[in-house]
């Protein structure tokens, strides 16, 4: 499945393993781009970690501090916006959630493969998906080597890693 054209402003996140920049598509997830834009406006990805990454799968962020502790962004959740044609393809970006579909706060993942069990429709997800709202543009090599980093138990979670790859820094850029 072919993604869109990305729109809009750019996300350039600033990791201490490197940059990643990221690409939105506001046509086919308008809440969950908006809502992204939001949380880093705010600064609230500025200083949190990847706490869960699982190779060959994703590595995800959004929620909480080195010390593993939740930060509550202060936004409510979103509807979820699966169902909108983009695939949980490799290098995109989707919105985390519970077992509510629409649940998806402040939490999002990157995909490292090919994840189309977590699409709008499959069968594994009782027909709620994770919705994609963006793309890495550039930095794809960021997202490998956090992606192999060594994990472990922590703070009640799996996956977590040894080390601390932190978000340094979320801005907005044009394009």
């Amino acid at each position: 499945m072919q993604q869109p054209e990305v729109k809009g402003p750019r996300v350039l996140l600033e990791t201490s393993m490197g940059s990643i920049l990221i690409g939105f598509y506001p046509d086919q997830a308008p809440l969950s781009v908006e809502n992204f834009l939001a949380y880093v406006e705010g600064g609230h990805y500025d200083g949190l970690v990847f706490h869960r990454v699982i190779p060959d799968f994703m590595i995800q962020a959004g929620g909480h501090e080195a010390d593993l502790a939740m930060r509550d962004g202060g936004r409510e959740s979103i509807r979820n916006e699966s169902d909108n044609g983009l695939s949980n393809a490799r290098g995109t970006i989707a919105m985390a959630r519970t077992g509510d579909p629409h649940s998806a706060s402040s939490q999002f993942f990157i995909n490292l493969t090919d994840n189309t069990f977590l699409n709008f429709g499959a069968q594994s997800q009782n027909e709620w998906g994770y919705t994609v709202f963006g793309t890495v543009l550039e930095g794809m090599e960021t997202v490998d080597a956090i992606a192999v980093v060594e994990t472990g138990n922590a703070g009640g979670m799996q996956n977590v890693p040894v080390e601390a790859v932190t978000i340094v820094s979320a801005t907005i850029v044009q394009p």
